[in-house]
């Protein structure tokens, strides 16, 4: 009977132990880790302000492949959430939103020093108030780099229990964190490194349209004039195409580009057509929308094979070509082109700011989290005003572009939509006066980043 009383002595000690322990515990835990990205602050503060890009970047997927991810609430800033499943006892279910981020997106700029974001986390760690922030500080001699402080808090009140957990704090919120933060740095690594900060792109949904285009290419080192006599040459053609269908020309040219290179400048010239039925040596045919290639004996997509180029150039009229394009005449081919969501920029001022924009919307898609090819809903341009010169061959009034990257995996607005962001007028880019106009059009250079305030 004796050892049963010096037993049960021993666990109340014990117990009394365990709960001065847990009482002297602190109350609340706190772990922090920084990494410094080589990335414009602009750029992190978007793809951490939104969570389409935190299944690329979260250890989640590393610790369960299979795991579901499902977003709600607002698509980007306080409000958006996303929560995940997993059979994985280490992962299991939870959520995150989006409380505040301070200050606000369109308030971000090269003079901005640090902004700070709060995640609230719901899922199997023990505690109450549980949080990640996310503060970040711009570093570097130019500004260009970013300190990234990601912090996890949580507040463990009174339950004794939850207490101790405060022991094991270094063990998954920390790993959650350093792991977490490591691919943040990949995936921003794959960001081309551009200020989009001046951009004000909008979602837009596009309808399918009907187009008559000529495939060409240029050598960038002839500059704007080469662009300009192909696509005058294609107007050409599409025009003597268009009158022998019977079918009109309604709107301006579209630039498809294939591949902006080094050296190389390759495009479409398209134009919209009034009929998406054409009628060809006596057959009528249906547009389609474009197919991917199909790929060569390597593997590699046909359109890189000169053999796949020669065999398109000699397909006869009527037939279809290797994208499923319908072969019109010599080089003029047809199909529907668009349909689906675009992301829209709007630059005022020469073609040489046409590339730039467009690199802008694809590094802003990607820290957006909206996905895009570049095989067959390729980004392109409309002039939706063209540029005016004097005599001498000034600019007086600079031409409009709209630049469209097709996206898919998107909102239905941008964060400047909903904010009600509109981009700057031609009125707000007007050119220097006709005496001092620095050059015309053909050889203005693009714009600097930092002054574009039409990009």
């Amino acid at each position: 009977m004796m050892r049963v009383f010096e037993f049960l002595a021993a666990l109340v000690i014990v117990a009394v132990i365990g709960v001065l322990a847990a009482v002297i515990m602190p109350g609340s835990g706190h772990v922090e880790r920084q990494l410094v990205i080589g990335k414009d602050m602009r750029q992190v503060y978007d793809v951490l302000d939104n969570y389409r890009r935190l299944p690329d970047y979260s250890v989640l997927r590393s610790f369960d492949p299979n795991i579901q991810f499902n977003f709600s609430g607002k698509a980007y800033g306080p409000g958006a959430e996303v929560s995940w499943t997993s059979t994985d006892p280490k992962v299991g279910n939870g959520g995150l939103t989006i409380a505040s981020a301070t200050p606000e997106f369109d308030k971000i700029d090269s003079n901005t020093k640090t902004a700070s974001i709060v995640w609230n986390l719901d899922n199997s760690w023990r505690g109450l108030d549980k949080h990640f922030t996310l503060d970040l500080e711009r570093q570097g001699s130019r500004g260009q780099l970013t300190q990234v402080t990601w912090s996890y808090d949580v507040s463990y009140g009174w339950n004794l229990i939850n207490r101790f957990a405060n022991l094991y704090i270094h063990g998954d919120p920390d790993s959650f964190i350093q792991f977490s933060l490591n691919n943040l740095q990949n995936v921003l690594a794959g960001v081309p490194n551009i200020d989009y900060s001046q951009l004000i792109p909008h979602i837009e949904q596009t309808q399918p349209t009907p187009v008559l285009l000529v495939s060409t290419s240029i050598q960038r080192k002839d500059g704007m004039e080469a662009v300009e006599d192909a696509i005058a040459k294609a107007n050409t053609e599409v025009q003597a195409a268009a009158k022998k269908l019977g079918v009109n020309v309604t709107g301006s040219r579209i630039l498809i580009t294939t591949n902006y290179g080094d050296q190389t400048y390759s495009f479409d010239v398209a134009f919209p057509i009034d009929s998406s039925t054409l009628t060809i040596n006596g057959q009528s045919e249906q547009l389609t929308a474009a197919t991917p290639p199909s790929l060569d004996a390597s593997g590699a997509p046909a359109e890189a094979s000169s053999a796949a180029a020669a065999a398109d150039a000699s397909v006869a009229a009527g037939s279809r070509d290797r994208y499923g394009r319908l072969v019109v005449d010599g080089n003029v081919r047809a199909m529907l082109a668009f349909g689906g969501a675009a992301l829209k920029g709007v630059w005022n001022g020469t073609f040489a700011g046409v590339p730039q924009t467009r690199d802008m919307l694809k590094a802003y898609a990607q820290t957006h989290g909206y996905k895009y090819d570049d095989v067959i809903n390729r980004a392109y341009d409309v002039i939706a005003t063209p540029e005016v010169k004097d005599a001498g061959g000034n600019i007086t009034t600079y031409a409009k572009y709209n630049v469209f990257l097709p996206i898919s995996s998107a909102p239905e607005q941008t964060p400047e939509q909903e904010a009600g962001l509109q981009p700057p007028t031609l009125d707000e880019a007007a050119p220097a006066a006709s005496g001092s106009a620095p050059a015309p059009a053909a050889s203005a250079a693009a714009p600097a980043a930092a002054a574009s305030a039409g990009k």
